[in-house]
């Protein structure tokens, strides 16, 4: 998955709450969630918005390996075209909701809905000026590979 994200970005942060010294292996920043009790994608986007030096931040799940070679500049473009403040992708009717772009400036508005118990990142999203960025033509690339039994069927392929 690095490999084919690292080549979109200038920079990468990984968002770990565990096995550091591991995720710091690869050779890049690792953020831990300011928010107690593992409060899922969303404490590491923020704790990722605190860290990052540029204004544009794109999120990506670590179990998703056939992740779109393009994905952060359509998401960018769809994001500058419409002046949103969050970019997201969709495929084959689905929303992704943590395969998006949003902008850094959004690290106050994501820390008040984490203090308010908020977890979910698509309620998140419902009140921001979020575009839907369509990715019909690489369905497969929004995949999760969780299990071996996952990893080995994508192998045969």
């Amino acid at each position: 998955m690095l490999a084919r994200f690292a080549p979109q970005v200038s920079e990468v942060i990984i968002s770990a709450n565990r096995n550091l010294d591991r995720y710091a292996g690869f050779g890049h920043a690792v953020v831990t969630d300011a928010v107690a009790g593992f409060a899922g994608p969303l404490a590491g986007l923020h704790a990722a918005l605190e860290r990052a030096r540029y204004d544009l931040v794109c999120t990506v799940p670590c179990d998703s390996p056939l992740l779109p070679l393009d994905l952060v500049v359509r998401l960018r473009t769809a994001l500058e075209q419409s002046e949103a403040e969050l970019a997201v992708a969709c495929a084959a009717g689905r929303l992704h909701p943590v395969f998006l772009l949003c902008r850094r400036s959004l690290r106050e508005d994501l820390g008040s809905h984490l203090a308010a118990g908020e977890r979910k990142v698509e309620a998140w999203h419902r009140h921001l000026h979020r575009v839907e960025v369509s990715f019909d033509d690489t369905p497969e690339a929004f995949r999760n590979i969780n299990a071996p039994e996952d990893l080995a069927a994508l192998r045969q392929r």
